[in-house]
């Protein structure tokens, strides 16, 4: 499970009741349009898009954790501070409600028992919500789910208002009038709760509450009698203050469940290269806590055929997140397995071959420049063009510890002469190269490099006589420093993906090394509005 030095406090998660101030507020008391006066926390379509557009983590993920034994292993933590849940939600509120706008309500009709006037039919049409407003809104995790709560939420409506009478008192006609209105909704709260859980690999979201409750609502007609403007707060305001709550829950559901859809059709596989993938099916449900959400997905390398190569690895039973400043937004710690499978992947996959025909000092391939060192090369090939073939005999092993990385490669270099047009292997040398590594950010990307530590060397077979390699070691070590090494670091340099969504890039991040494991804890920044306005369009 995913630890953190963030807070791990976890307090009940239920918040306090939404109620309204009667001595503040202007809002005709209408017991009959709401059958629980003191509704459950709810939030805006906002926040909800601001906590789970950070969980796709994602970003990000492989097959089904039924049907692969890989998926019961997790070897990629993911954790996300209050600091990191925050500043997605402040990012989102804006898009999310200027998404969410207009909203059009249904038309209100009613009759309304007017003093010195009679019975007047009044109908409000055209009821749109046009703009939203959001003073204040807190996301909380806890044991039971996530509550995301918009606090003093305004509304500014617009309407056409028309009325009807008959006044049997002066004149026995009917009388008409119509015009247009402005309505302002203030201190009105919403909320909700939302469940997440792991569903077969990916992130199922689940609604279990939500609410709306408005508090006081003020009309301000254009035209019309001053009597008007009294029956129509009389007849209507509570009817306005439902209908609005009605609309906002009604939209909060509708964005949920298409939130959930949109999180469970996401790829279950991070594209690498043409070779491999990241597997980041997620294994376990999400860990709550007071100021955090944690996840485990798997997180290792597969190839195109989708092989698994879990079963080669353990889990470590202590892969939590452990960022040493609990400002960061989002730490990402890899288990020294993920860098094992990559390496294992490619190995499998007979990538790690080279064929060294250019040096930068092009001389070493004559065996004229090895008469000295290997007399018999030189007299049964004179002035005769080499080439070496290096293969890994075995997958590198890499090996995290506190502030460091190993890393240990084991091959074979074959001494190639090319005589006549014949490629003709004259001996083999057994190499441990033993070599420590860096790693960097670039971009998204975990990138990296490697240098020579040291590195041992023995005879396997020889056509040609028996040799004293120790004479031929720093021949070897020129190959590796100026031939071997640089080819390795140019792939290095790439870097692998973190499992980050779309859009948004790490900043100031942090590595920390440690038993076993990398620990990437970073801040995030998102640029690309076009892409989430896109993204909230999907859902609300």
């Amino acid at each position: 499970m995913p630890g953190a030095s963030f807070p791990t406090e976890t307090p009940s998660l239920q918040p306090p009741p939404l109620k309204s101030n009667s001595s503040h507020s202007t809002r005709p008391a209408n017991p009959s349009s709401r059958s629980d006066p003191t509704p459950p926390l709810m939030a805006s379509p906002p926040a909800s898009a601001a906590l789970l557009l950070l969980l796709f983590v994602s970003l990000l993920i492989a097959p089904s954790r039924s049907h692969v034994r890989s998926a019961d292993d997790a070897f990629t933590s993911i954790l996300i501070s209050q600091n990191g849940l925050d500043f997605v939600k402040d990012l989102l509120v804006t898009k999310a409600i200027a998404s969410a706008v207009p909203l059009r309500l249904p038309d209100i009709q009613k009759s309304q028992k007017i003093p010195f006037v009679g019975d007047v039919k009044m109908v409000l049409s055209d009821i749109t919500i046009y703009e939203i407003g959001v003073s204040s809104s807190y996301l909380q995790p806890g044991d039971s789910g996530v509550a995301i709560v918009a606090s003093g939420t305004t509304c500014n409506l617009s309407m056409s208002w028309f009325y009807s009478y008959r006044n049997t008192w002066l004149v026995p006609v009917e009388v008409s009038d119509r015009g247009r209105a402005a309505v302002q909704v203030k201190g009105m709260e919403v909320g909700l709760t939302v469940g997440l859980e792991n569903h077969e690999g990916t992130l199922k979201l689940s609604l279990m509450n939500s609410g709306c409750h408005v508090r006081d609502i003020s009309i301000k007609l254009d035209g019309g009698a001053a009597w008007l403007y009294q029956g129509m707060v009389d007849a209507f305001g509570a009817q306005i203050a439902s209908a609005v709550e009605s609309a906002i829950t009604k939209k909060l559901k509708e964005g949920i469940s298409k939130l959930d859809s949109l999180l469970q059709s996401l790829p279950r596989e991070v594209h690498v290269d043409d070779n491999a993938s990241l597997n980041v099916t997620f294994v376990n449900d999400p860990q709550l806590s007071s100021s955090s959400i944690g996840f485990e997905i798997n997180g290792l390398f597969m190839g195109r055929q989708k092989e698994m190569l879990s079963n080669y690895y353990h889990r470590n039973p202590h892969l939590s997140v452990l960022c040493r400043d609990s400002a960061k937004m989002l730490g990402i710690t890899l288990d020294e397995a993920v860098f094992n499978s990559a390496s294992s992947l490619y190995y499998d996959a007979e990538f790690m071959h080279w064929t060294v025909d250019k040096v930068p000092d092009q001389s070493l391939l004559n065996t004229a420049e090895w008469r000295f060192i290997i007399p018999q090369l030189y007299k049964k090939y004179p002035n005769d063009n080499m080439d070496l073939n290096i293969s890994l005999s075995s997958p590198p092993e890499i090996r995290i510890s506190e502030n460091n990385i190993d890393a240990t490669v084991y091959a074979d270099l074959i001494i190639d002469v090319l005589e006549a047009g014949e490629v003709i292997p004259v001996a083999c040398i057994s190499l441990v190269i033993r070599g420590s590594g860096s790693v960097k950010i670039l971009q998204n990307n975990l990138a990296g490099s490697v240098k020579l530590n040291d590195f041992a060397m023995s005879l396997k077979w020889s056509n040609i006589g028996n040799l004293r390699v120790y004479l031929i070691q720093p021949v070897i070590w020129t190959v590796i420093e100026t031939v071997f090494l640089p080819y390795v670091n140019a792939h290095l340099a790439k870097g692998f993906p973190l499992p980050i969504i779309h859009g948004f890039t790490l900043q100031n991040a942090d590595i920390v090394c440690s038993a076993s494991r990398i620990t990437v804890c970073s801040d995030v920044s998102y640029a690309e509005a076009a892409n989430l306005k896109t993204l909230l369009m999907r859902f609300l």
